[in-house]
C-alpha cells in the first residue's frame, strides 16, 4: 500500500532450476563484464528480477558479487595493458560517494512503497538509461565500423577537445589511457554519477564507460577495462552499505559469482581478438533487449501499487512470462556474440600463425639453396 512503511525484506525461494539459471546468468554477465567492462549488471539485475527477486534485493546482491568479479576482470585485462589504474582509482573515489547517496534513495523508496515501489523505480531507471545510452552507443558503433581502426579507436568531439584544453592549476593529472593531462575536477561529477546509478540499478558502467569515451576521450577498449577498477571500488563500499541494512541475499550473490568468475575471464580474453566497434555493438544490442524486458514489467508494478493500471491475473502472468523470455533472449544474444567473437578471433590468429610459420619455413628452405 502506498505510503505504508515496509522494512521487511522477502527473499525468494530457490529450487534447482532457479539455481542453475542464476549460475548461467552469472556466466553470461561475466562474459559481458569482461568484454565491455560495465560490470554486466544491466544483464544481471533484470535477470534476478525476472525470477521474482525484489528490485532493491537484486541491486544489493548484484553489488555484493560485483567487486570480486570486477577485480578478476581488471587483473586479467591489466595483463593486456588495457587498464588505466590511475583513472580507475580517481573516478572510483568519487563514485563511492555517489553509491552512498544512491543507496539512501533506494532504501527510502523501499520503506515508503515496498518491493513493488523499489522494483518500479529500478525498472523505470533501466528503461530511461538504456534507451538513451544503448541507442547512442549502438549508433556510434556502426559509425565507427566504417572508420579506419586507428581513427575509430581515438574518440573525438567538441566536448573532448574542450576538456583537453581545460587547464586548472594544481588539479592536472596525466592519464595513460587518454595520453593527456586532465583536471581531476572533471572526473568528480562523472564518478559521482556513476556511483549514483550503480547504487540505484547496480549499473555504473552505463555512465562510466561512455563518459570516459565521449567526455574524457579514452578509447573504448581501455575505458571498458578501466571501468572494472571503478566497479571494484563501488562494489566493495556498496555491498557493505546494503548488507548492513539487510538487503543482500548472499545466496544470489554466490550463485551468480560462481558463473561470473569463469565468464569474466573468457570475456576479457575475447577483447584481444575483436575490433573496438564490436564492443560497442555488444553493449548497445544487449541494452536495448533488456530495455524491452523491463518495460514489460512496469504495468505489473503499477498494478501492485494501485496506480493507474489494473490488470487481470492472466495478463500479469503473460507479462511476467514475456518479460522473462525477452530477458533470456538478451542473455543468449550476449553469450553468442561474445563467444562468437572469441572463437572467430582465435581461429584467425591460429590461421595467421600457421601462415607465418609456413612463410618462415619457406624462407629457411630458400636460404639452404
Amino acid at each position: 500500500m502506498v505510503g505504508e512503511v515496509l522494512t521487511q525484506t522477502h527473499f525468494v525461494d530457490l529450487g534447482i532450476i532457479q539455481i542453475l539459471y542464476l549460475i548461467f546468468v552469472g556466466f553470461v554477465g561475466g562474459l559481458v563484464s569482461g568484454f565491455i567492462g560495465s560490470g554486466g549488471a544491466f544483464v544481471l539485475t533484470p535477470s534476478m528480477m525476472s525470477v521474482g527477486v525484489p528490485g532493491l534485493v537484486a541491486v544489493a546482491s548484484n553489488m555484493c558479487h560485483k567487486f570480486p568479479k570486477a577485480l578478476v576482470g581488471a587483473i586479467k585485462r591489466a595483463k593486456f595493458g588495457q587498464v588505466d589504474v590511475r583513472l580507475g582509482l580517481i573516478m572510483g573515489a568519487s563514485a563511492e560517494a555517489g553509491v552512498m547517496v544512491g543507496a539512501h534513495i533506494q532504501e527510502y523508496i523501499k520503506r515508503m512503497w515496498g518491493d513493488a515501489g523499489s522494483s518500479l523505480y529500478v525498472s523505470l531507471a533501466f528503461v530511461v538509461v538504456l534507451s538513451i545510452v544503448g541507442t547512442y552507443v549502438l549508433l556510434d558503433a556502426f559509425k565507427s565500423k566504417n572508420l579506419s581502426e586507428e581513427i575509430a579507436d581515438k574518440p573525438d568531439n567538441k566536448i573532448i577537445r574542450f576538456i583537453h584544453s581545460l587547464r586548472i592549476p594544481g588539479t592536472m593529472v596525466y592519464f595513460p589511457s587518454i595520453g593527456k593531462e586532465i583536471s581531476i575536477l572533471v572526473t568528480i561529477p562523472l564518478g559521482f554519477a556513476t556511483g549514483m546509478l550503480a547504487a540505484t540499478i547496480a549499473v555504473g558502467g552505463f555512465i562510466g564507460v561512455p563518459s570516459m569515451m565521449y567526455i574524457l576521450g579514452a578509447p573504448a577498449l581501455k575505458a571498458s577495462a578501466t571501468e572494472l577498477v571503478i566497479a571494484f571500488v563501488m562494489g566493495a563500499g556498496g555491498s557493505f552499505k546494503y548488507a548492513w541494512s539487510g538487503f543482500v541475499d548472499i545466496r544470489l550473490a554466490m550463485f551468480i559469482l560462481l558463473g561470473s568468475l569463469f565468464g569474466v575471464q573468457l570475456g576479457a580474453i575475447g577483447t584481444t581478438y575483436v575490433k573496438d566497434y564490436m564492443i560497442k555493438i555488444v553493449m548497445g544490442t544487449i541494452m536495448l533487449i533488456v530495455l524491452a524486458s523491463r518495460g514489460l514489467m512496469i504495468p505489473v508494478y503499477l498494478h501492485q501499487l494501485n496506480v493507474w493500471v489494473h490488470l487481470t491475473p492472466e495478463m500479469i502472468k503473460w507479462l511476467k512470462g514475456l518479460s522473462f523470455a525477452v530477458n533470456f533472449t538478451a542473455l543468449l544474444v550476449g553469450c553468442f556474440i561474445v563467444l562468437g567473437a572469441l572463437i572467430k578471433g582465435i581461429k584467425e590468429e591460429r590461421a595467421y600463425l600457421r601462415k607465418e610459420a609456413l612463410r618462415i619455413a619457406e624462407e629457411k628452405a630458400l636460404e639452404r639453396f
